[in-house]
């Protein structure tokens, strides 16, 4: 066996678990487009005031999505 092989099967594995945290604000985006789409189809009169603040939920959503990636890339490359 390699030395250190062990080592860095177990930060790719701890870095794959890290990225599961990308799962629930892709399912979170998926169902806040679709309020969104339902919302302007049937008052399409707000569909500015409700894209705007549908960006910005998905902009604050994505950001859980970026920490579980940095935390992922920090267990590869630092640890």
């Amino acid at each position: 066996m390699v030395e250190g092989s062990l080592e860095i099967g177990l930060k790719a594995i701890g870095a794959g678990l890290a990225m599961v945290g990308a799962f629930g604000p892709g399912i979170g985006i998926g169902l806040l487009a679709q309020g969104a789409m339902q919302s302007i189809g049937r008052n399409p009169d707000a569909a500015g005031i409700v894209q705007t603040n549908m960006i910005l939920a998905i902009v604050f959503t994505e950001a859980i999505a970026i920490y579980a990636l940095v935390v992922a890339l920090v267990i590869l490359f630092v640890l």
